[in-house]
């Protein structure tokens, strides 16, 4: 590689970084003309939201939980992403990891801490993989689209996991949700007495795990080269179905452990959802604004966390509606989006602005001879 093509790279990652950034700005800036609109203070809305995760000790560690579940779906989403796929099931395999914690959580018994919760996050994350699997499998031999797929897995394990707490894994409760997990399978809350627990630094450590396959290992390589050419990469001697079968259980694992998380360290139980959480469906969101790259990942989770934690405060304290917040949200997957459709015409129109002054030389020169 030359230093030329290094410096571009360098040149690319910045750009993108600063589009991320203008992304935010632009939609904080419509939420605050739809403030106006409403006849309210966007100043005195902004400083609510801020004063709700930053405010106090208390605030900030209710928000890294809210932030906590939207870097593992980031990663898992972002994941496939990098290797061709488009995973919309994080939301399924992440009910599924929940279900799976909480059942190793309360059933397995006699274990000292240190073994029984890295064996229910353990638990959690395998359920996830094997929940992902299944439309991998099926994308990989059958050719079936993963999207349709992992939508369908998404209704299936919401109802399968609705059956299992009304029915056989039905805790001592009124309420439709398992037994509570034992105090051996829960996590350190470690600043009291928000439930901020140490899964955080689990999605920090899973952030680093997947830039580490991804950048530093042949599978991580041989998956990047799926996504960016199936054909190219199986000419190369790549087995394509198996790594796209591989990507799609790693991004479901992530989302599950993400699910056991949230039994282990805040739920301490699996509660039957009644409709998705939304974690899933913000991953997608956190992925794109994050440019499918863990850090970017942390820094769109991190927003996308704060913008939900805060909207609660925002609609006590300034009068507005916490629905400004899925405004904004919307406007940041839109301004990002809408980035890619202008880099794509604007490089059409640099190669064709490149072409005529050469078609041009190339006549006036025939001409000349």
């Amino acid at each position: 590689m030359t230093l030329g093509e290094i410096e571009t790279g360098r040149a690319r990652r910045f750009e993108r970084v600063w589009i991320s950034l203008l992304a935010v700005f632009l939609a904080l800036l419509v939420g605050a003309v739809v403030i106006v609109w409403a006849g309210r203070n966007p100043l005195l809305a902004y400083y609510a939201l801020w004063d709700a995760s930053f405010g106090s000790w208390r605030g900030f560690g209710e928000a890294l939980v809210s932030i906590t579940p939207l870097i593992f779906t980031g990663l898992s989403v972002a994941f496939a992403f990098r290797t061709g796929l488009f995973n919309i099931g994080a939301e399924g395999q992440l009910i599924m990891g929940q279900m799976g914690a909480a059942v190793a959580g309360y059933a397995l018994t006699g274990l000292p801490a240190i073994v029984h919760v890295p064996l229910a996050l353990l638990a959690g994350a395998l359920v996830g993989a094997i929940w992902a699997g299944i439309p991998g499998l099926l994308k990989a031999k059958l050719g079936a689209h993963e999207v349709i797929n992992t939508i369908m897995m998404n209704y299936i394990a919401l109802y399968l996991t609705h059956y299992l707490v009304v029915g056989p894994l039905k805790g001592h409760s009124y309420l439709p949700v398992t037994k509570q997990v034992l105090d051996s399978a829960k996590l350190w809350r470690f600043i009291p007495p928000t439930r901020a627990n140490t899964g955080f630094f689990v999605a920090l450590l899973m952030a680093a795990l997947v830039y580490f396959i991804l950048w530093r290992t042949t599978l991580g390589y041989e998956c990047r080269a799926v996504g960016l050419n199936s054909d190219a990469a199986e000419y190369a001697g790549i087995n394509v179905s198996r790594n796209l079968v591989f990507s799609m259980m790693i991004s479901g694992a992530l989302a599950g452990m993400g699910g056991a998380v949230q039994v282990l360290g805040v739920q301490h139980r699996f509660y039957d959802l009644f409709g998705f959480t939304g974690y899933g469906f913000d991953g997608i969101a956190v992925a794109l604004l994050g440019n499918n790259h863990p850090l970017g990942v942390i820094a769109g989770a991190s927003l996308f966390g704060i913008l939900a934690r805060g909207s609660q405060n925002m609609q006590s304290m300034a009068q507005v509606p916490k629905e400004i917040i899925g405004i904004v949200q919307a406007a940041v997957v839109l301004f990002i989006t809408a980035d890619y459709l202008m880099r794509k015409l604007l490089y059409r129109r640099r190669r064709w602005g490149r072409q005529v002054p050469d078609r041009a030389g190339t006549a006036a020169g025939r001409d000349g001879r």
